[in-house]
C-alpha cells in the first residue's frame, strides 16, 4: 500500500472525528442511523479470501478503508458510517444488482461516465420487455450491473456502488435500481470520494434540513469550483461546477461578486444558472436581474423566487399581473399559482380566465387553485363552469375544489354528472356522493329530486332532503 493512501487514511481517522464533533445533532441525511460509528477492520486474510470467493481483485483504496478505518456499524444492514444510510460491510447485498452466484461480480463493467441516453436504453432494453422470463430477468440484469459492488442505500430504490474493472475500476457510482440511468461521482477512487463526503460535512454544506444529492455533483469549495469553471472548455463541464456552486449552503461576498460579474457577460443557460445562483444566495442583489429576464424566460424567474424566495412572492405580485395575458403553458402556469398561493389574497380574478383554457392541465391547475382560496364560494359560477367540462379530470377536480360548499345552486349540476356517469369513472363518483352528503343525498337519490321545483317544495320536504 502507497503512502499516498496510508496518509490519506490517517486524514481521514482525524476527519471522522470532526465530521461527528460538527454534526452533532446529526441533521446530515443518513447521520442519525449510522451516527458516525464504524465497526472493526477486517485483515489482509479476511479481504483476500473474499476476493478469492468471487475472483475478483477490490480497488486498493477500498481495501484500505477496510482494513484501517473499519467494516461495518450500526446503520441500516449493519452499515458503518458513509454517504446516506452508510457503507455497506463487505460482501453484504451483492444480491441487489444481480445472483451473486451467477458471476457477474467478476465480469466486464460496462458502465462509464457520461454515457449517453441511447447507450443506456440499449441496455435495458431487453429487461423492460414485458414478457421476459423471471431467469432472463436476472441474467438482464447482471449483463447490465456487471463488475459493480454494491456499496450502501442512498433509501428508496437508490443505492451506491464500486467499480470493480475495467478503466473506471475504483470509481463510486450512483445507481437506481428502477433503472434510471446511472450518474458516476467525480472522485477518482473509494477514499476520494469517502473523504470529500467527510470535507462537506465539516464546511457545512452537507447539514442542510433538507435530502442532499451528495456525490451527484461535483465537489471543492465554491472558490475552487468557480475556478474549475473559468479553465474548463466544454460547456457540460462548465454546467457541473456551476451546479456544484449552486449546491453549497453559503457563498462569501467575494464570490458572489464574481457570480454577479459573470451572469453580465453570459448568455443561455449559463447566464440562468448564474441568476439561480444569485437568487439562491443574495435575493436582493439578484432582484433586479430577475425582473429584467422575465422578459427572456417568465417560467425560469418564477422558479427560481418559488424555490429559494417563496417568502418574498408578494414582490411578484405586480408582475404576475403584468404578464398573466401571455401564460400559455402548463408549467408557468403552475408556478405562478404557486407564488400567488404564498400571498395572503384574493387571487381568484387572475386565475378564472384560466378555467376556460383550451389546455386541460391548465383548467385542471385553474380549478384546484380556485379550491384552495379562503372566499371560494365568491367562485360560484366559475366552478359551474369546472362540473360542466368535457374533461372528467377537470370535472373530478372541481368536484374535489367544492369541498365544504354548500349551496343548492350546485344540486342541479350535481343531478346532471349523476345522470352523465351511471357508474363510477375516474373517481368523479366517490368526490360527487362526497359532495353530496353535505344535503344528505347520494348520485342514486338525487336523480328521484325535481330540482327546478324545488324551490316551490315544502320546509318539510326540503329538509327531507337537506340538513343546515
Amino acid at each position: 500500500m502507497n503512502q499516498e493512501i496510508l496518509n490519506q487514511i490517517e486524514r481521514i481517522k482525524t476527519k471522522l472525528i470532526s465530521a461527528k464533533n460538527a454534526d452533532q445533532y446529526l441533521k446530515v441525511f443518513g447521520a442519525d442511523s449510522h451516527k458516525y460509528i464504524v465497526g472493526k477492520t477486517l485483515t489482509v486474510a479476511e479481504i483476500s479470501q473474499f476476493e478469492k470467493n468471487f475472483d475478483i481483485e477490490l480497488p486498493e483504496s477500498y481495501k484500505a478503508f477496510l482494513q484501517h478505518i473499519g467494516n461495518g456499524g450500526v446503520s441500516y444492514d449493519s452499515s458503518c458510517a458513509g454517504p446516506f444510510y452508510g457503507i455497506y460491510p463487505l460482501g453484504k447485498n451483492i444480491n441487489e444488482l444481480f445472483d451473486e452466484t451467477l458471476g457477474h461480480l467478476k465480469a466486464k463493467c460496462i458502465l462509464f461516465p457520461n454515457m449517453s441516453d441511447e447507450y443506456w436504453d440499449n441496455l435495458t432494453k431487453a429487461i423492460d420487455e414485458d414478457d421476459i422470463s423471471d431467469d432472463n430477468y436476472e441474467l438482464e440484469l447482471g449483463k447490465i450491473f456487471s463488475g459493480i459492488l454494491p456499496l450502501g442505500s442512498q433509501g428508496c430504490s437508490y443505492i451506491h456502488g464500486l467499480v470493480l474493472n475495467g478503466e473506471f475500476k475504483g470509481k463510486v457510482v450512483n445507481i437506481d435500481i428502477d433503472r434510471q440511468k446511472p450518474k458516476f461521482t467525480f472522485e477518482a477512487t473509494f477514499l476520494d470520494w469517502y473523504e470529500r463526503w467527510l470535507d462537506e460535512i465539516i464546511s457545512g454544506d452537507l447539514i442542510i434540513d433538507t435530502p442532499s444529492w451528495f456525490g451527484y455533483g461535483m465537489g471543492g469549495t465554491a472558490k475552487d469550483l468557480l475556478q474549475s469553471y473559468f479553465s474548463a472548455q466544454e460547456f457540460n463541464a462548465k454546467k457541473d461546477c456551476l451546479n456544484a456552486i449552486l449546491k453549497k449552503a453559503n457563498l462569501d461576498i467575494e464570490i458572489l461578486n464574481k457570480i454577479e460579474e459573470q451572469y453580465q457577460l453570459s448568455s443561455g443557460e449559463l447566464k440562468e444558472i448564474f441568476l439561480q445562483i444569485m437568487t439562491k444566495f443574495d435575493y436582493e442583489r439578484a432582484y433586479d436581474y430577475l425582473v429584467t429576464y422575465t422578459k427572456e424566460n417568465l417560467l425560469v424567474v418564477l422558479q427560481f423566487v418559488f424555490w429559494y424566495a417563496k417568502d418574498k412572492s408578494a414582490d411578484w405580485l405586480e408582475t404576475i399581473e403584468l404578464n398573466i395575458g401571455k401564460i400559455n403553458n402548463e408549467e408557468t402556469f403552475r408556478f405562478c399559482t404557486y407564488l400567488l398561493k404564498e400571498i395572503d389574497m384574493d387571487f381568484g380574478y387572475l386565475i378564472v380566465p384560466f378555467a376556460s383554457y383550451e389546455n386541460e392541465n391548465i383548467r385542471v391547475s385553474a380549478f384546484y387553485t380556485l379550491g384552495q382560496l379562503k372566499n371560494k364560494a365568491e367562485y360560484l359560477d366559475t366552478f359551474v363552469l369546472g362540473l360542466n367540462d368535457k374533461s372528467n379530470t377537470v370535472i373530478n377536480t372541481t368536484l374535489q375544489a367544492l369541498q365544504n360548499i354548500i349551496d343548492k345552486k350546485l344540486l342541479v349540476h350535481y343531478k346532471n354528472i349523476a345522470e352523465q356517469f351511471p357508474v363510477e369513472q375516474d373517481y368523479i363518483l366517490v368526490n360527487l356522493n362526497h359532495r353530496l352528503k353535505d344535503y344528505n343525498l347520494s348520485n342514486t337519490s338525487i336523480l328521484n329530486i325535481d330540482i327546478e321545483n324545488f324551490e316551490n317544495s315544502s320546509q318539510k320536504e326540503k329538509k327531507k332532503w337537506f340538513r343546515f
